[in-house]
């Protein structure tokens, strides 16, 4: 019985001068879908319902650019060459964005979304967090669509077929093999990390940033995985491919952000703004049972009386008494 997966004959569609390439909708519908429970993790941690899209208007387009950025970086092959036309650098529609350098602008453009709302860095990440993978599951059916980025040969009876047209076919393998999936195991691992990060999340009270550094633990650990059986080209360093040392870093960072917020911040978060921002539709007491002032003293500062004035104001009572 034939069970592989085929691939699509199509990665887009014309409407008049315009092309649609199936890529950028998977995208824009996993931006759109991690918008969405983003806004409804904020709103029940307090924040003002739709404030998610002042931050993501930062965090979206600097996220591209550095997705950009690091892909051109870790291909400079395909753009550095004598005689290469360097403004091809930024013909991002032709393809080449890398998920990775997407996590470092992205995180520069929402520090700068929470800075202006007022919002907690931290409580913006938690809440972002499993919308990461869920954005990145629907992201990961362009390569699909685009037949790339797909595995090593196999025989599992789940094998992709792949065009023998494609530039990516490996030379010298016989019509007919089948490639493994990296795109369907990708989209199953994100999906499967959406509902362990909110599980845990529940389970374990998490908060100050610990749901991010289990999502880039989460992530990095299969990232690891599908990159050792990709056979796309990409630049190798001390023998490991640039993605897996980047999908190292981030299981590295992901740990020690779970171990110093621990330590840093072993309280409940006072709320989701900074101290002195808010909104005036706040409910009272969403996610939290504690403010501010349980973590600063807020307080009038204390009134020392010097002990001459006290003695003074003593004895002028008791002669007037």
């Amino acid at each position: 019985m034939h069970l592989s997966i085929p691939s699509p004959d199509i990665s887009s569609i014309q409407l008049g001068n315009f092309t649609i390439h199936f890529y950028a909708i998977c995208i824009l519908v996993g931006i759109v879908a991690a918008a969405f429970l983003t806004n409804a993790r904020l709103t029940k941690r307090g924040a003002e319902p739709g404030i998610v899209l002042d931050i993501i208007l930062w965090a979206v387009p600097l996220g591209i650019i550095g997705a950009r950025i690091f892909h051109v970086l870790t291909h400079p092959d395909d753009y550095f060459y004598p005689g290469a036309d360097l403004m091809r650098v930024f013909y991002i529609w032709e393809g080449g964005i890398a998920i990775f350098g997407a996590l470092l602008g992205g995180a520069i453009g929402a520090w700068i979304g929470c800075r202006l709302t007022g919002i907690r860095f931290w409580t913006f990440a938690d809440a972002v967090a499993p919308g990461l993978l869920l954005a990145q599951a629907f992201g990961r059916f362009g390569n699909w669509f685009n037949q790339e980025l797909f595995g090593t040969p196999t025989t599992l009876p789940w094998g992709l077929e792949i065009d023998e047209s494609n530039a990516a076919w490996p030379l010298g393998l016989p019509a007919g093999t089948l490639f493994h999936p990296t795109f369907l195991y990708e989209v199953i691992w994100n999906l499967a990390g959406v509902a362990v990060l909110l599980l845990l999340e529940r389970m374990l009270k998490l908060q100050w940033g610990k749901v991010l550094g289990l999502y880039l633990i989460w992530y990095g650990a299969g990232r690891i995985v599908w990159e050792s059986i990709r056979i796309d080209p990409s630049e190798v360093f001390l023998g490991l491919r640039v993605n897996v040392w980047a999908a190292l870093l981030a299981v590295i960072v992901g740990i020690v952000l779970l171990v110093v917020q621990r330590r840093r911040h072993p309280g409940v978060e006072p709320g989701p703004y900074v101290a002195g921002r808010g909104w005036e539709g706040a409910p009272a007491g969403v996610e939290s049972s504690r403010t501010d002032s349980d973590y600063v003293d807020l307080g009038e500062p204390e009134q020392t009386v010097p002990a001459s004035v006290e003695a003074a104001t003593t004895s002028e009572i008791g002669s007037k008494s």
